[in-house]
């Protein structure tokens, strides 16, 4: 199964892609970011995530996508800026075809490395134990926590069922 993780954001969208059959076996596929360009309008940048997502789908071709749901403390603005990235990414997933798990920050972090308030460093370490490569982006990294988060809980899912 291939998992597609997207950590949202309007400046930098965090990607990382996982391919697992089997639970705790995860084989890397591929890291990095979409940016947008802080001097353009935000149709733009929301127009230029959109176009980059629908080629990364075209690409790679995931069977499950992952994105974070938002949590701000302090900043309105940004987080109103976040969840328009984030519907256009929702939204240019579903008209794909593909199906979404959206797990909370605390949720993520908690599955992932056993803490739910971890940080960035310890989220980056425990990909790297867990893929067996650094990534040195923020955004990647948590991007592929999500996806390791996904192919966890999609293989609870339905064992469950069965």
């Amino acid at each position: 199964m291939r998992v597609l993780g997207i950590d949202p954001g309007l400046a930098t969208v965090g990607i990382g892609i996982i391919d697992s059959d089997n639970p705790g076996e995860y084989e890397l596929i591929d890291w990095f970011t979409i940016e947008t360009k802080k001097g353009l309008s935000l149709p733009s940048r929301l127009l230029e995530i959109q176009s980059d997502l629908c080629e990364v789908i075209k690409k790679y071709k995931p069977d499950l996508a992952v994105v974070e749901k938002l949590y701000f403390e302090v900043n309105r603005k940004t987080a109103i800026d976040v969840a328009q990235a984030r519907g256009v990414i929702i939204v240019s997933l579903e008209s794909a075809g593909i199906p979404i798990i959206e797990p909370a920050p605390l949720e993520l972090k908690s599955t992932v490395t056993g803490d739910g308030h971890a940080d960035k460093k310890q989220m980056q370490d425990m990909i790297e134990i867990t893929l067996g490569e650094k990534c040195t982006s923020d955004d990647a990294a948590d991007a592929l926590g999500l996806a390791i988060y996904g192919s966890l809980m999609h293989k609870t899912e339905f064992s469950s069922i069965s």
